[in-house]
């Protein structure tokens, strides 16, 4: 329900799990979910009005960045984009190797570029326009935030 939402807490920096990556759904799963959540100190979000009543977070917003913007009014974000974690699989990045950033299509001013590595699934990082388009979308949820709070 909120995998977009998963990817754009990476983005920030976050340590996040998303219950698609826990395994598949079931009757079960709220209580592992809840479980989880407590035994590995993590904020449960969710857009499930029970589950939320059980002891998560409700994220009742459909776009993504309405998202972010309410959870930076809740003070549990901060809409700062930290590009340390892979958005795939929330492995903390490294810097690239050479051969690893080698691997990367061509890049305007390659040599000048900062590659950043996944070494799990082993996917390259580096900043192009998708991180100035990002920047952007989180700096007027910056705005958003700081707006609401006049």
């Amino acid at each position: 329900m909120l995998g977009t939402l998963v990817r754009y807490l990476r983005f920030l920096g976050y340590d996040t799990r998303s219950a698609t990556e826990i395994g598949p759904g079931g009757a079960e799963e709220d209580n592992l979910l809840l479980r989880l959540a407590v035994e590995e100190g993590r904020i449960l979000l969710t857009r499930d009005r029970e589950l939320a009543r059980r002891g998560g977070i409700l994220v009742p917003e459909d776009d993504v960045l309405d998202q972010v913007a309410a959870l930076a009014r809740a003070g549990l974000v901060e809409p700062v984009l930290r590009l340390d974690r892979c958005s795939r699989c929330n492995t903390p990045l490294r810097p690239a190797t050479r051969k690893e950033a080698d691997t990367a299509p061509f890049v305007a001013g390659r040599d000048e570029t900062r590659f950043l590595w996944c070494p799990a699934c082993r996917r390259l990082y580096w900043s192009g326009s998708h991180v100035d388009r990002l920047t952007e979308r989180l700096d007027r949820v910056a705005r958003m935030v700081h707006h609401s709070r006049r």
